[in-house]
């Protein structure tokens, strides 16, 4: 019977093997991946993404990646592709031809149509060798030297290295095209990712009844205010320009060196430069800085640094910014 210490080395052993080949795979990155990727950046129409069986599974993830970070791509399985569904291939598009032996019968006969179309096409094979890899425009070795499955039958280290490779693609493609922030929120509207990429501080932050007093305000008024208004007041001119900060942090530090703090003035105990936020921020930025810095709220400057509201960490949890 198989131990628990056997079955822990076996699932170590396998991830330490596919560790070692995208090691390996990552090492041999070079020119004819940037020949790739250029191929892709600079075709006119779409990534089409063809291979079977696991490679199949691959390709698709491979595909779905693409188009989530602003390079449209779409799987073709090869055997429906020589029954009618070649129609979706363009002249202008692009192919990347998924195979381990870089022989794969159901896979050549699509290579050739493709090519008879003028598509370019990039190899993922793990024989540079093969029919695939001499015939394809750009060839990218996939190759690893055992896979993880101990009868080195099913694939499983090969799987991987292809998918960091259609992973690596992707994000240089991403990378090339200037593909921001707000372009992947724009991809990917629902669910929490969503949120968090398209929420914005002004859809969070208070704007009413902000907490605003005078430098020459004493700390009096101001235990009044953190007390009410979730721990901060802001320090202002008469027109809403920031001079400073306090906290109820700022209020302990002072009581454990001043007994009487409500005649104390606040221009002494206030931060005089604040962390702030711009309305128009991604909430998940202005988490990010908070959590940082150990913040739990932060003023809200316009572009002329006039105070518009204030923002709580906890408001942009429950937005789903986080």
């Amino acid at each position: 019977m198989t131990t628990a210490a056997e079955i822990i080395a076996r699932g170590r052993r396998v991830i330490e093997m596919e560790q070692a080949a995208l090691a390996r795979t990552a090492a041999r990155i070079g020119p004819t991946f940037a020949a790739a990727v250029e191929l892709i950046a600079t075709a006119k129409g779409r990534t089409i993404v063809a291979g079977i069986g696991k490679s199949g599974l691959i390709g698709r993830k491979i595909a779905a990646t693409l188009t989530s970070t602003g390079t449209p791509a779409t799987f073709l399985h090869p055997t429906e592709s020589v029954h009618g569904d070649l129609g979706i291939v363009g002249a202008n598009d692009v192919a990347i031809l998924i195979s381990k032996s870089g022989e794969t019968d159901e896979l050549l006969p699509l290579l050739e149509q493709l090519q008879r179309l003028g598509v370019g096409v990039i190899a993922i094979t793990g024989e540079t060798d093969s029919t695939l890899a001499r015939s394809a425009n750009v060839a990218l070795d996939a190759s690893v030297e055992e896979e993880a499955c101990p009868h080195d039958l099913a694939p499983t280290t090969s799987t991987t290295v292809t998918a960091a490779l259609g992973d690596a693609i992707a994000v240089a493609l991403l990378e090339v095209k200037g593909f921001r922030r707000e372009d992947f929120a724009r991809l990917h509207p629902g669910g929490s990712l969503g949120r968090k990429l398209l929420t914005k501080v002004r859809d969070v932050m208070l704007t009413t009844s902000l907490p605003m007093l005078p430098a020459t305000a004493t700390m009096r008024e101001a235990v009044v205010l953190l007390a009410e208004r979730r721990g901060i007041v802001l320090v202002a001119t008469p027109d809403r320009k920031l001079q400073g900060l306090l906290t109820t942090g700022d209020l302990t530090r002072l009581m454990e060196r001043v007994q009487d703090v409500f005649p104390v003035v606040v221009d002494t105990v206030m931060v005089r430069e604040p962390k702030t936020a711009h309305a128009d921020e991604l909430g998940s930025a202005v988490v990010y800085r908070m959590e940082k810095h150990g913040i739990m709220a932060m003023p809200v400057l316009d572009d002329a640094g006039t105070i518009v509201g204030v923002v709580h960490l906890h408001d942009l949890m429950r937005a789903g910014a986080a």
